[in-house]
């Protein structure tokens, strides 16, 4: 078995990619041979009970390899993303103290970025919030452009949401979107480049992606996907009912909808969300992209050559 790699500060490996491409698979195996710990950065995995339809790691994974960044709320909790910085981070500093490598998997961008990147989330509240999305659009960004004549450069104005949220920011901390747009730490954010040195691969099944989709949901509805979803229906809050199989599956606990309208609901949400994570991925210049494999043994074998390549860690 390969030896794991010398203690080294930068010892952080990501594994990224679409879901249903494979990563969790391969991040177990490179932390089983690494000697490292898993760091989970799928918004998602964070709720309890929600193990099924978020592909969760089963609990002998979890007992042979540490995992972070699961099970840390109920689903009535909107966890965001910032706490998941602040959380994430400590259990990587953690698994460092412990001279272990870290192994970031996942397919959550925006989670990804915040592990490694100068990411910074303005406060938000409930309050401010409420008030601001009460006002008209055009009212909003008359008030946006009163403070920030140039917000236009920044946010989409077009975008209610973007809108309303600048608009928060504002008149919680007075940060404008120009502003915030000439922080040096947004010029690393756009440029890639990063607060935490890591490296990282990428798998992508391509063509072959919808089949693994599809034989991945049939195996959660054959696992109870639909018995899980019906036991939580009462106690999903925002974030967590829009979870891809979680929400198309509400109607058939509800009974407006039947499991094999649900099935195909499933399957067509999930390709979108594939595709965003592609192109969300394909923009990082960081990743090493795999060439795929059916076999896992093969992907191992490239993912292990590929970071060796990246690294002076020898395995």
């Amino acid at each position: 078995m390969p030896q794991g790699p010398p203690h080294h500060p930068s010892r952080i490996i990501a594994v990224l990619g679409p879901t249903a491409s494979g990563k969790s698979d391969l991040g177990m195996e490179l932390a089983r041979r690494w000697g490292g710990e898993i760091v989970s950065v799928d918004s998602m995995q964070v709720y309890r009970e929600m193990d099924i339809g978020t592909a969760k790691p089963s609990q002998a994974d979890q007992a042979e390899v540490g995992h972070h960044m699961i099970d840390l709320v109920d689903p009535d909790t909107d966890y965001a993303v910032a706490e998941f910085q602040r959380t994430g981070r400590a259990a990587m500093a953690a698994i460092a103290a412990r001279e272990r490598p870290v192994v970031i998997v996942g397919g959550s961008g925006l989670y990804f970025r915040s592990m490694v990147d100068p990411l910074r989330f303005p406060p938000s509240d409930p309050a401010v919030r409420v008030a601001v999305e009460g006002i008209s659009r055009s009212d909003a960004v008359a008030e946006l452009l009163e403070v920030d004549p140039g917000a236009g450069d920044h946010v989409d104005l077009a975008n209610p949401r973007r809108v309303s949220r600048a608009l928060e920011i504002v008149r919680l901390e007075g940060g404008t979107p120009t502003e915030r747009a000439a922080d040096p730490e947004f010029e690393r954010v756009k440029n890639y480049r990063p607060e935490v040195p890591f490296v990282a691969v990428g798998v992508d099944p391509g063509d072959t992606l919808r089949e693994r989709v599809e034989r991945r949901i049939d195996q959660m509805l054959g696992a109870g996907l639909v018995a899980e979803v019906a036991g939580l229906a009462d106690r999903l809050g925002q974030t967590a009912s829009s979870a891809v199989g979680y929400r198309q599956m509400l109607p058939v606990v509800a009974g407006t909808r039947t499991v094999s309208e649900g099935r195909e609901a499933t399957v067509r949400a999930t390709m979108a969300l594939a595709r965003k994570q592609r192109t969300y991925f394909g923009r990082d210049p960081r990743i090493r992209w795999l060439a795929w494999h059916p076999d896992p043994a093969v992907r191992y074998a490239a993912a292990d050559r590929a970071i060796g390549e990246m690294t002076s860690w020898s395995s």
